[in-house]
């Protein structure tokens, strides 16, 4: 994976990391062409740690359906993933957006929970594999967010989630999302 992610460090304040930047660049052959294989319907095999970060080993199973559509013209897209929780309907939405300019690909998260645009994964496609990071607060820690895309199989990709609670030296694994045609 050439996707280079480098810490830069500043002043820390308050034990929040607004002045901790990742440094994310682009692997050589990202393209606004890298999220083509996920465009339509997909049904997808969800696999989610009941609690992150507090050493827990509980998976949670569930279903889901997604789909995707192209805008601005090809350097963008956006889907609606939708499934149930408890029995209550649960809907994410998330919008990516390719910078031509640092052929870096932005990944905002919404849902039907929060109602609110998170501020985005960076990172690129290094031929199948795509990883994208981004600060974040868990739980009152402060951790790096990663997000894992294989499309080795365009027909069955899979995406994953990680956290790290320790500055990238070590990573946990809370969801598998395992994708198939409808």
């Amino acid at each position: 994976m050439n996707v280079m992610v480098i810490l830069k460090t500043t002043e820390e304040k308050k034990g929040h990391y607004p002045d901790k930047k990742l440094s994310i660049k682009a692997s050589k052959n990202s393209s606004k062409q890298d999220f083509d294989f996920l465009v339509g319907g997909w049904k997808i095999r969800n696999r989610k740690l009941k609690e992150p970060l507090a050493g827990c080993d509980e998976w949670v199973e569930f279903d889901a359906t997604q789909n995707l559509r192209q805008i601005l013209q090809g350097f963008g897209n956006f889907d609606i993933f939708s499934t149930k929780f408890d029995d209550k309907p649960f809907e994410g939405y998330t919008l990516r957006l390719f910078n031509p300019k640092t052929r870096l690909w932005t990944l905002y998260w919404a849902d039907s929970n929060t109602v609110i645009l998170d501020s985005g994964k960076v990172g690129s496609f290094d031929g199948d594999i795509g990883e994208f990071f981004a600060r974040d607060v868990f739980n009152g820690k402060n951790i790096i967010v990663k997000f894992h895309w294989d499309k080795r199989n365009p027909e069955a990709p899979v995406w994953s989630a990680a956290f790290s609670a320790d500055e990238g030296q070590t990573w946990e694994w809370n969801w598998y999302a395992y994708f198939a045609r409808p």
